[in-house]
C-alpha cells in the first residue's frame, strides 16, 4: 500500500563499470603489484616452513621469556607444541606468513597516514569519516574488489586482510602523537630542533606505546580476517575452518579454529609485553 516510490539510482551497475575498465586497462599494473607481493610473502613462508619446528619455538619462547619471565614462554611453548600434535604445523606456519607480511604491510600504510593525520587537522577530518566506514563494513565486502583485481590467491587475500587491518595502526599513530604533551614539543623547539627532528626523536618515542597497542590490534585483526581470506585463496588454518564447515566435520573445524586462538593469545600477549617494555622506555 505504501511501496517505495519507484525511483532506481544504478550504483551497483556504475561500480561493476568501473571495476571492469580498471581490470582491464590496469592489467599490467596490477600484474606487477602482484608479482612484488607474492616474491617476499612467498620467501617468508617457504623460510617458517624450512626452519625446524623445534627452532621456531624456542625463538618465541626465548622471546616471550625477555619481555615478560617464565610464564609467558611457557604458556606460548605449550600452546605450539600442541598446534603441532594437531598437525596442523605447516598450516599454521602459513597463517603466520600472512598475518607477519599483512601486519608489516598495514604499518607501513597506517603509520605515515597517522602521522599526516596528526600534523593535519583537516587531513583528521577528511580521513576519519573514511576509517569509519573501513571499520564498519562487513568483512566480506573486502574480499570483492581484491578477488576482481587480483584473481585468486594469496595475494589478494593479503591485501584485503592488510586493509581490513590498517585502520588501528592509522588511528593509534594520530592518537599517539596528538596525546605527546605541548610542553615537551615546546621544550623541543626552545634547544632549536627541527620540525623533522621533533617529529622522529621527541613524538613518536613518545607515542611509541600507543602506536605498539595499534599494532596489537592490528595483527588480532589480520588473524580474524585470515579465516574469511581463505575463500579466496589465503589458505593455512582459515581453509581447516572452512573445510570443516563444507564437510560438516566439527572435530575439523574445532582444531583448526583453536589453532587460530592459540596464535592469537601468543601474538596479542607478546605484543603486550613488548607494548608495556616500551611504556617504560617512554617514562
Amino acid at each position: 500500500m505504501f511501496e517505495f516510490p519507484k525511483i532506481y539510482f544504478p550504483l551497483a551497475k556504475w561500480i561493476d563499470r568501473f571495476v571492469d575498465w580498471l581490470t582491464v586497462q590496469g592489467d599490467v599494473f596490477f600484474d606487477v603489484i602482484s608479482r612484488c607481493l607474492l616474491v617476499p610473502l612467498l620467501g617468508l613462508e617457504r623460510g617458517l616452513l624450512y626452519l625446524p619446528w623445534f627452532v621456531i619455538i624456542a625463538v618465541l619462547a626465548f622471546a616471550a621469556w625477555k619481555l615478560s619471565g617464565w610464564k609467558l614462554a611457557l604458556g606460548a611453548t605449550l600452546g605450539l607444541l600442541f598446534i603441532g600434535v594437531l598437525g596442523l604445523w605447516k598450516l599454521a606456519m602459513s597463517t603466520l606468513a600472512i598475518v607477519i607480511a599483512a601486519t608489516v604491510l598495514a604499518v607501513l600504510i597506517g603509520v605515515p597516514i597517522g602521522i599526516s593525520m596528526a600534523r593535519s587537522d583537516f587531513l583528521e577530518r577528511l580521513i576519519r569519516p573514511i576509517l569509519d566506514l573501513m571499520q564498519t563494513m562487513p568483512s566480506f565486502v573486502y574480499l570483492i574488489p581484491a578477488l576482481m583485481l587480483f584473481g585468486l590467491g594469496k595475494v589478494p587475500a593479503l591485501l584485503s586482510t592488510c586493509i581490513y587491518a590498517a585502520p588501528p595502526a592509522i588511528r593509534l599513530t594520530n592518537l599517539g602523537i596528538r596525546q605527546v604533551s605541548p610542553d615537551v614539543i615546546e621544550c623541543g623547539k626552545a634547544f632549536g630542533s627541527t620540525p623533522r627532528q621533533l617529529l622522529f626523536k621527541v613524538q613518536l618515542p613518545l607515542a611509541m606505546p600507543t602506536i605498539m597497542a595499534g599494532v596489537n590490534q592490528t595483527i588480532m585483526m589480520a588473524l580474524s580476517m585470515v579465516v574469511i581470506a581463505s575463500m579466496i585463496g589465503a589458505g593455512g588454518l582459515g581453509k581447516e575452518v572452512l573445510s570443516g564447515i563444507a564437510q560438516l566435520k566439527v572435530g575439523k573445524g574445532f582444531t583448526g579454529g583453536i589453532s587460530i586462538v592459540i596464535l592469537a593469545v601468543i601474538m596479542d600477549r607478546l605484543t603486550q609485553a613488548l607494548t608495556q617494555s616500551q611504556t617504560k622506555h617512554a617514562i
